[in-house]
């Protein structure tokens, strides 16, 4: 991946095709998780939804990225991850393509997350619904561990939201 200077820089691709250009997100609080749909922690998409649906009219937003690099935990299609979140937890926010978090084929965003919030494993991940909290400047403020519940980051999110440009 070439060097990107800035999380602005970066894009990532809907099952559709389209593009979602991340410098749409200057002046928004940011919140990034790699999910899965059969995994221990698959019931945190309805906490996800509660704060996409709470603080989204404050300028947060929550994307989605598909991953199935755990224990083949998200072995479904696109589409079908999408009807599986959609029906089972309300899901209304962004799911991505589905992709690699860790690795060479890792995606450009992780490839740009992590070394900004290090984890446990250092900058790999080390399971789904890792979370990842963006300010509205575009720096990395927070990398959430996979236990950690949704609504237990919503001071965070909130904190982030009150922040001016």
């Amino acid at each position: 991946m070439a060097s990107v200077a800035s999380f602005y820089e970066l894009e990532a691709e809907k099952p559709s095709g389209d593009k979602i250009r991340f410098d749409d997100f200057k002046g928004k609080v940011v919140l990034v998780v790699n999910t899965a749909t059969k995994c221990g922690f698959t019931p945190q998409f309805t906490g996800l939804e509660e704060l996409n649906k709470k603080y989204k009219g404050q300028g947060l937003v929550v994307l989605g990225f598909p991953s199935d690099q755990f224990g083949h935990q998200n072995p479904e299609d696109d589409e079908t991850t999408g009807s599986v979140c959609q029906r089972n937890h309300g899901v209304t926010f962004p799911l991505l393509k589905k992709g690699d978090v860790n690795g060479s084929n890792a995606h450009p965003v992780f490839q740009y997350l992590k070394p900004k919030a290090k984890g446990i494993l250092g900058e790999r991940i080390a399971w789904n619904f890792t979370k990842f909290l963006v300010d509205k400047r575009g720096n990395v403020i927070h990398r959430y561990a996979p236990i950690t519940k949704p609504d237990a980051i919503a001071a965070d999110i909130e904190k982030a939201l009150a922040e001016s440009v």
